[in-house]
């Protein structure tokens, strides 16, 4: 899955500059609509990662029944906290 991809599916734009509020958030209740619905292991982690980025991925244990996946989400979590740490400030 390419982000840009997901952008486009769920909010019918790559620019979300000047996306409407409640376009927003019908897109982010489609994408977690596809992840309740998802069966891959690995689409369903990159559809709580892109839910994730928005702040809207459920918790782990709803999303997630395998350990290891809830693990991989925790290490992904942590990630993003550093990258977020290591920026310009």
């Amino acid at each position: 899955m390419q982000l840009d991809d997901l952008l486009q599916r769920y909010f019918a734009t790559t620019d979300l500059t000047g996306l409407a509020p409640d376009t927003f958030a019908a897109g982010i209740e489609h994408c977690r609509v596809d992840l309740g619905l998802e069966k891959d292991r690995g689409k369903r982690f990159a559809l709580w990662s892109f839910l994730h980025m928005f702040g809207s991925a459920p918790d782990l244990d709803v999303a997630f029944e395998n350990e290891e996946d809830r693990e991989a989400a925790r290490d992904f979590m942590d990630l993003l906290a550093v990258s977020e740490s290591d920026g310009p400030g």
